[in-house]
Parts: structure tokens; sequence; C-alpha cells
């Protein structure tokens, strides 16, 4: 079902994994996509033809999240290209992962610029735009949903950045929830498990990722279309009671799973 017809989304690092799977699925329910990419396009342009080709409305946006000016000439250009702003997801993330103590300091910081800054940017231009105009015809004001970790709430070694801007981002998407609550904006999270993107594989080999996801809950890693049905989940105005949550999307991978082992229950 389109329930997301009329209604105008820009996404954040769209341009693989878990960004493209949002854009895609959003496009799929109707609403015409910007799919925002920094330095490579890599697999977006041919997942926009593809939903052009079905008549669908998605186009290519280039931009810095870590850059004020660079998102919020994004949200003009996609209300330049399709007249408003009804729904936004900020997915793009980046990370290196160090000890603290030996981290490139360059690295750290844009960790937190991309991570941390860039949802605030984008949550920030995207809100100023949906005060600005008038509801979507299905009288949503506004969606806006944060791609968050379970990163927020566990100390990962090597990852001490990435671990504080995922926090971070967590207490940020409460505040922007409980300041637009009168505007009827909506603001959410989802919080995906270990997700299978090339985002994962820059850390791993195949094989390593093939028998570390063996041993989770579900036994496999989550698939990005995953996440991306929950953003649209978050996003439709049928989810209209929904502001300032966290949506864990995990496979159980936050549950104490590995208290299983040794006691006699089945794994």
């Amino acid at each position: 079902m389109d329930v997301l017809a009329g209604h105008v989304a820009l996404v954040s690092g769209a341009s693989r994994g878990i960004g493209l799977a949002a854009g895609v699925a959003l496009c799929e329910a109707g609403a015409a996509v910007a799919f925002n990419y920094f330095d490579e396009a890599h697999e977006a342009p041919a997942a926009i033809e593809g939903l052009t080709s079905q008549g669908r409305r998605a186009m290519l946006v280039q931009g810095d999240v870590a850059r004020q000016a660079d998102v919020e000439r994004m949200v003009a250009e996609t209300v330049a290209a399709f007249g408003r702003l009804d729904v936004a997801v900020a997915s793009a993330a980046y990370s290196d992962r160090e000890l603290f103590f030996e981290a490139d300091m360059d690295g750290f910081r844009r960790t937190i610029d991309v991570t941390m800054w860039g949802p605030l940017h984008l949550a920030r231009a995207a809100a100023r735009q949906m005060l600005a105009q008038d509801a979507a015809p299905s009288g949503q004001q506004g969606a806006i949903v944060i791609v968050g970790s379970p990163h927020s709430f566990t100390a990962v070694p090597r990852s001490m950045a990435y671990n504080m801007s995922k926090a971070a981002v967590e207490q940020m998407m409460r505040t922007a929830a409980i300041e637009l609550v009168e505007h009827k904006i909506r603001v959410n999270s989802v919080v995906p498990g270990w997700t299978d993107t090339p985002g994962e594989r820059k850390f791993a080999s195949d094989e390593t990722i093939a028998q570390a996801s063996a041993k989770l809950p579900w036994k496999r890693m989550a698939r990005p279309e995953e996440i991306g049905r929950a953003v649209v989940f978050l996003c439709d105005p049928a989810s209209d009671y929904i502001t300032g949550s966290s949506l864990l999307v995990d496979g159980g991978i936050t549950l104490p799973w590995w208290a299983n082992r040794g006691s006699g229950v089945p794994e």
C-alpha cells in the first residue's frame, strides 16, 4: 500500500546499506525520495533508475552531512524538486575502529562530525522546513527518524567516537521530540542490530562475519531491507501516536542471550 503517497522524504547516507534500503522502502511506500550521498553514489543510481521506471519519484542529492550548509542545501534541493518535505531519515555514519588512546584524532573527529552532528543538521533543517509548510495530504505534519545503534548503550571497544556519537543522537532524538511535539512533528529512532552492510565488511572478512553471525540469537545478521521497513513503519501516518521512541530491530542481540549457554536452555 502507498501509505506515504503525497509525502516527500530525504534520506542521508543513502548510497548503500541501511540508508539505501530506507530510501527504497519509502519510495515503494509512495513517497518521493531524495537519496543523499557524499563522495560516491555507489548503488543509489541503479536503485533510483529501477524506482523511476516503475513510476516512482526519486533523485540524488550530494552533500556532506557534517557541514550544516550542505544539509540546508540538500533540503532546499529536495523542496525545489518535489515541492515540500515531510520525512527526514538520518542514516549517514562514519566509523574508524581504534583504541581511543591510539586513535588518529582526525578520524575520531570525523566520526563525531558525521555520526553526531550529521543527524542534528538534518533534524534541524528538516524541522524548519516542516514548520514552514502546510501538513501533508494525510494530515501528518512531519516525521524524522534517526538511525541509531546498540553502540548507544553498549561500550563496544575500539569504537569510542562511534559509541559517543550514537549515545548522543538518542538523547538528541528525545529532546527534538519534546520540543516539536506541540507542532505534531514526530521524532523517533530505529536501532538496528548487527546488519549486513558494506560498512560492516570494511572491518571483517566474509568468513569472519559468517562465523560470528551464526552465533547471534537469530543465527544471522539483519538485512538492510528489514531496517528499511521499520523506517516506513515509523514514518507512516498510522503511527501517529509514536514519538520520542527507539524501535529495536536487532534479532534479540540486546537480550541476555549469552545467559542461555550452559544453562540447559535450547539455543
